[in-house]
């Protein structure tokens, strides 16, 4: 039995401590927070027989397997830190650190004690983004990716929570160096991450303050990000965030040079993109027919998910959380390989310096 304490008890804390308790092999002991009436409500609620507001006293009497740190990210580095020096397998949401420095140092010293470190970017574990995976790995692209399209949006809702938001400033988001935008785009950066070389990545990055925030009187916070990034084999990618595309999407497309796969985040769809052509007028109705009855199928597996209860809003934390106790218990690679968590940190800071450099 994997014992498990979680590190911060707001509301993503909350998906955690529900899913580990679904896991049979697993069993959440602790909780812990600087505002000990947190730590106990998570506890009470999920069943947690502890709960602290220090961290130290609760690995040294607890004595976790895992720690899962689901706290703003300033703290990461530091928390993460303590952890792995008491021994624990460490879990860390999103954004692994504030700096790819640090995320290199967490990774170095977790590999220096034989123990595993991840990042909490779920949604490379969705059933889609499983199956992707393997149809790369089976050679539909063809060669290796020639480019890759990422949209990623985040609804900013109406204008008064854009308002609410706006005025909160001592909220911890405001101190990252990237703010709102290095909060969200770990989960694209590390989509795209997974299929790059990761020597010699280049970044060229374009943010600015959408017309909406403007008008609301905000023009220091940038909620609009295009980038382009290539690797050393010369496969590109597009990066697109932003808080005003409607409907607010997030999609990715990749493609080789025999055909590409498109992946639909917010409807749970994956759609093989043939990259051979019909002749005549066929292109223009066979093509559409193969589109339909693909997502088709999509949809009907989706209702055999759902009725197999395998269709939860956080599926993909699931998945991701249950590999990383099997990598623990079976001794195997953690779920995302570290040369991919050091990339996108050292991303995210290339895009971040471009964007604010001003």
């Amino acid at each position: 039995m994997i014992r498990v304490c979680i590190v911060g008890c707001g509301k993503v804390a909350e998906a955690h401590a529900e899913l580990i308790k679904s896991i049979s092999h697993a069993k959440l002991i602790a909780t812990c927070d600087i505002e000990i009436l947190m730590a106990r409500q998570l506890a009470e609620r999920c069943g947690a027989e502890a709960f602290y507001d220090d961290l130290s006293l609760m690995l040294e009497k607890e004595k976790p397997d895992v720690a899962h740190i689901t706290t703003p990210p300033q703290s990461h580095y530091e928390l993460g830190r303590i952890c792995l020096n008491a021994g624990c397998h460490v879990f860390i949401e999103k954004p692994f650190t504030v700096k790819a420095e640090e995320a290199k140092e967490l990774i170095k010293l977790a590999q220096s004690k034989n123990l595993k470190i991840t990042l909490g970017t779920d949604e490379q574990f969705s059933h889609i983004a499983i199956r992707m995976r393997q149809l790369v790995s089976e050679g539909w692209l063809g060669e290796p990716p020639y480019h890759i399209d990422c949209y990623y949006c985040y609804d900013l809702g109406d204008e008064r929570y854009a308002r609410a938001f706006l005025k909160n400033r001592s909220h911890w988001l405001w101190q990252l160096p990237g703010q709102l935008i290095q909060n969200i785009i770990p989960h694209a950066v590390m989509k795209i991450c997974e299929f790059l070389d990761p020597e010699n990545v280049e970044v060229k990055a374009l943010g600015f303050t959408s017309k909406f925030l403007k008008e609301l009187g905000e023009s220091g916070l940038q909620d609009e990000l295009r980038a382009i990034i290539r690797d050393s084999k010369r496969t590109t990618a597009y990066l697109t965030f932003s808080t005003q595309i409607k409907p607010p999407i997030r999609q990715f497309f990749i493609y080789g040079t025999k055909n590409g796969l498109f992946l639909d985040q917010d409807h749970h769809a994956l759609i093989k993109i043939p990259g051979a052509s019909y002749k005549s007028y066929l292109d223009k109705t066979l093509p559409l027919n193969n589109l339909a009855r693909q997502y088709r199928k999509n949809m009907f597996a989706n209702v055999r998910l759902f009725m197999k209860r395998q269709f939860q809003m956080k599926r993909g934390l699931y998945n991701l959380i249950e590999c990383f106790y099997r990598s623990i218990s079976e001794g195997g690679d953690p779920p995302i390989p570290y040369e991919q968590i050091i990339l996108c940190s050292a991303i995210i800071d290339l895009i971040i310096d471009q964007i604010y450099s001003k």
